[in-house]
């Protein structure tokens, strides 16, 4: 359909019908070669999700070039868009809108990019706009005169070759990885690294490889989780190229020197593309490796539609221009270990000779020696061996303390009957900040001076768990005289110095002490292991080794504590054999059908426009060859503030969820009539809109 109105026109005398005739005008002169521009607009609206026609005026023939930003008039609308690609004629029926503007010269959107986006949003049941939203940032005029005016620094010749990959050397099929870099080629593999610190650490593993597929002449790009994990890399990165050649891309530095990198990248002065999930898809030159970092952390998925997975597009885009893969982390989520079990990638891993060397000494207060010598180590937080342990470890450095709660008391209970205490105004749970705090709300932060429990009328309240401000106090007042940390909630630190002191940190929040931390003690493991989540367990063991390769090795007197019961996630830790859990976990989801043994859709919005969601896809013709799908709902869905309702009393309105377990043989097609019929119910208009999201690691 080609984007148009109709054009004005004079106004003829007709003795015919006694009132004026309407003749065509002559526009704008066109462009001489390729008058027509096909556009993609930005716009997020399903049913626009595809490319529309306009000539070119030949005022702006040498501008609107493909890949430059356009302003264009859309149903008497003036939209943005990106010109796909220039040709000599249009299919559309109907005359053609002109261009309205070029907004910029500079060609953003590389052929490359197009291609990576539309195939994140197949994949993803998602449109070519949101995913662009991600991956061009935001225009600076001042920047785009910088580089037309070629004030932007040449690009770096002489690059400094990988020589030190001694720490590569100690890992299973790394040395011959790195081999397979040098030479051109492009391998795939998944990394298990054992520390977090020091010139072994990740940081100086990942750096190397970029270092090694440099040397090749070809670029790399590596995406990691956070600010935090960015400086480490950043400066490992110096280590072994020119800083010259490094561009990084976070939203974290602000719209100016994001944009200046991208088109340092775009232009070929830099090669080596470092940042957060937007960084996956850089335009680099020449691809050579794309790198994702412990991608079981959260923060590697898209918070906008359409939710896409930074592990996800960079296995895209290693395919797409077939470059090599390098996916590391300290554990090994399933989706890697099901890429391991298919054989598409190797695995690099260190033998038990290095992990005995390398790894601290693990101990679990919950097993049966520890019980018999401590009987109350079960119910206790902080049971003897780790007060011993943390006492013993501040004479020789820091001490990290993992907890699994923010705040100084996250839940409160009745002190009578134990029930949850919630907010009389929303139902939320209440929560203390500090410890002369009045109880308030977590959800509509209201006060409750004078709370009283619903259940047994009760007025006192007491703590249900202890956040990480509480259990630095406690510890403050076990261990007086000794400096105390804390890093959570938005006070995360990314280090500490290495001196004696106690860290107290929540999941995730873990500062790198240069030298290691001489004891970690890992709390509330019951309390994560627990969660009512399909990953809770894949989870858990993911925090509890980030945490743990922060430790000194056992040769130095590095001991980590953990406080859990005797699960297989603990054994797991205590045998420091992530790829054993991984390998576990992905048989059980196997078994049992689901992710990531197959995908998930989730269709969720009120219960009448889900139901006619499901019913079309489900009547699709495309899905008739594909056996009947799994299909899970539709149920009520808890969201933040609402009330529940019971399976069996849904009401039209309530907020439901409908899921579908899709082989990954019929994903493709699945997907496709998933996306179609999101686009029809847009342009149709026959029911309301819903979310429908592909591979959600929270709706299980």
């Amino acid at each position: 359909m080609a984007g148009h109105e109709a054009q004005p026109s004079l106004l003829q005398p007709s003795l015919l019908q006694g009132f004026p005739d309407r003749a065509p005008v002559n526009g704008p002169p066109l462009a001489a070669e390729n008058p027509v521009a096909r556009v993609a607009l930005e716009s997020s609206l399903p049913h626009l999700d595809r490319p529309f026609d306009y000539s070119v005026p030949a005022e702006l023939a040498e501008d609107a070039a493909p890949g430059v930003r356009v302003k264009v008039k859309f149903n008497g609308q003036e939209l943005n868009g990106y010109i796909i690609e220039r040709r000599a004629d249009s299919d559309a029926a109907a005359p053609l809108n002109t261009l309205h503007k070029v907004v910029s010269p500079v060609a953003v959107l590389t052929p490359a990019t197009m291609e990576l986006a539309g195939t994140v949003a197949a994949r993803y049941a998602g449109t070519l706009s949101d995913v662009l939203r991600t991956a061009i940032p935001p225009r600076v005029a001042k920047v785009e005169k910088e580089l037309l005016a070629g004030d932007f620094e040449a690009g770096v010749a002489d690059l400094k070759p990988a020589t030190d990959a001694h720490a590569w050397a100690s890992y299973s099929n790394g040395e011959p990885y790195l081999q397979h870099l040098a030479k051109g080629g492009s391998p795939k593999a998944v990394l298990t690294a054992l520390q977090g610190f020091g010139p072994d650490g990740w940081p100086a593993l990942v750096a190397t490889a970029v270092a090694t597929v440099r040397s090749s002449g070809r670029g790399a790009v590596v995406v990691v989780p956070d600010y935090r994990d960015l400086e480490q890399l950043e400066a490992a990165l110096a280590n072994v190229l020119p800083s010259s050649d490094i561009a990084r891309l976070t939203a974290d530095d602000g719209q100016t020197p994001r944009y200046r990198n991208f088109l340092r990248l775009l232009s070929g002065t830099a090669g080596v593309a470092i940042g957060t999930r937007s960084a996956a898809y850089a335009p680099v030159r020449d691809l050579g490796l794309v790198v994702c970092w412990d991608d079981g952390d959260d923060l590697h998925i898209e918070q906008r539609a359409p939710y896409a997975h930074t592990r996800e597009v960079l296995l895209l885009r290693a395919e797409q221009e077939n470059a090599a893969c390098l996916m590391a982390s300290h554990n090994r989520s399933t989706e890697l270990q099901r890429l391991v079990e298919m054989h598409w990638a190797v695995p690099i891993e260190a033998p038990r000779s290095t992990v005995r060397a390398t790894a601290p000494r693990v101990l679990n207060t919950a097993d049966s020696y520890e019980q018999e010598r401590d009987p109350l180590a079960r119910i206790a937080r902080l049971p003897g061996a780790a007060w011993r342990a943390a006492k013993e470890g501040l004479e020789r450095g820091p001490v990290l303390v993992q907890v699994a709660r923010a705040g100084y008391a996250p839940s409160l209970v009745c002190q009578t009957c134990r029930e949850l205490a919630r907010c009389n105004a929303c139902q939320g749970p209440l929560a203390v900040s500090s410890s002369s705090a009045i109880p308030a709300c977590r959800w509509c932060s209201t006060p409750s001076p004078q709370w009283r429990c619903m259940h047994c009328s009760g007025t006192r309240l007491r703590r249900g768990a202890a956040g990480v401000m509480r259990t630095a106090e406690e510890l403050g007042r076990a261990f007086p005289g000794k400096a105390v940390v804390t890093s959570s909630g938005e006070h995360i630190k990314a280090s500490v110095p290495d001196a004696p002191a106690l860290v107290v940190a929540t999941v995730g929040a873990e500062p790198v002490a240069s030298n290691g931390y001489a004891v970690a003690l890992l709390l509330d493991g019951n309390s994560l292991l627990r969660r009512e989540n399909l990953r809770a367990g894949e989870d858990t063991v993911r925090r509890w080794f980030n945490a743990a390769s922060l430790v000194k090795p056992a040769s130095q007197g590095g001991l980590v504590v953990i406080t859990a019961d005797d699960t297989a996630a603990t054994g797991a830790l205590l045998r420091w054999d992530p790829a054993g859990f991984a390998s576990r976990e992905l048989a059980l989801r196997k078994e049992l059908q689901l992710p990531p043994a197959v995908r998930v859709a989730s269709v969720t919005g009120p219960r009448a426009d889900v139901v006619h969601f499901s019913d079309a896809v489900e009547a699709n013709a495309e899905l008739a060859s594909i056996a009947k799908l799994r299909k899970a709902g539709p149920a009520p869905v808890q969201l933040s503030g609402s009330h529940q309702v019971s399976a069996g009393t849904v009401e039209s309105d309530a907020e439901v969820r409908t899921l579908y377990f899709i082989p990954y043989a019929d994903a493709a097609e699945t997907t496709r009539a998933m996306r179609a019929v999101k686009v029809a119910n847009a342009a149709k208009r026959t029911s309301g809109p819903v979310q429908l999201r592909l591979d959600g690691v929270d709706v299980l």
